[in-house]
């Protein structure tokens, strides 16, 4: 027989663990990992799979035993640190909720640091599910091998956010009017402005009047375009996020 690898393949399951983790600590899962493990993945003693905290790293494990109603599992060795990601946030207006649940699982896999849902004043949906977010995002980690989580805020008003925003920090505002103009080129913009940001996208109406001018007042807003094509609050996200990891970000 071929000797095991030592490190997991990449079928190895692959889970979040909401406490910190090191080497040699034997924990016990329970709940939904556990029906996972044992009812999907079918585990048993000896198997391997790879645990992580969002904390410390990440970790090679070993069942030890597997039940029905629980899993203990062994940490055998640290394979990698907690990652670094860039200094990047996403304030986003809620929408509908299939759409915003896919905005914060796509802004996890593409490494944003924080995660910011803005009440504006076209905002449709004007409540949240922060554990349905979280969710969307811990699995999105999971399958994509992320070893850190963004850190998600509770809804915040647009004024509020305004007030209270940190010295220092871009806020690149996706403004779908000024693209006519011919200003507001994204990419000359990431040129400008380094350091610390945030990206803010609007709700599937846009920003009222009085909001875009809100916004523009601001000291630390640099009004972008995404194009001459109008695009939907979600697909805008992506977009922006995609735009700045490559101009800013990690992705050089």
């Amino acid at each position: 027989m071929p000797a095991n690898p030592a490190y997991p393949p990449h079928s190895a399951p692959r889970l979040f663990v909401d406490e910190m983790l090191s080497d040699g600590m034997e924990l016990r899962l329970d709940g939904s990992q556990v029906h996972y493990l044992a009812n999907v993945m079918r585990a048993k003693a000896g198997d391997k799979l790879v645990l992580f905290d969002d904390r410390s790293g990440e970790y090679l494990g070993e069942v030890t035993q597997a039940a029905k109603r629980a899993v203990t599992v062994m940490l055998t060795g640290k394979l990698r640190e907690r990652e670094t990601v860039p200094d990047l946030w996403l304030c986003a207006a809620p929408i509908k909720r299939a759409r915003f649940d896919w905005m914060a699982e796509k802004a996890c896999e593409l490494g944003v640091r924080r995660f910011v849902p803005v009440l504006t004043q076209r905002t449709v949906v004007d409540k949240i599910k922060p554990d349905r977010l979280r969710a969307h995002m811990i699995e999105a980690a999971e399958q994509c091998e992320r070893s850190s989580l963004p850190e998600l805020d509770n809804l915040a008003k647009l004024a509020d956010l305004l007030a209270k925003w940190p010295e220092g920090r871009h806020l690149f505002f996706a403004d779908e009017r000024i693209h006519a103009s011919g200003e507001g080129s994204f990419r000359k913009a990431l040129v400008a402005h380094d350091g610390p940001a945030a990206i803010l996208i609007g709700p599937e109406g846009g920003f009222s009047a009085e909001e875009n001018a809100m916004v523009r007042a601001h000291p630390s807003a640099v009004p972008v375009s995404l194009g001459p094509r109008i695009l939907r609050a979600d697909t805008a996200a992506i977009a922006a996020i995609s735009l700045w990891m490559a101009g800013r970000g990690d992705w050089n």
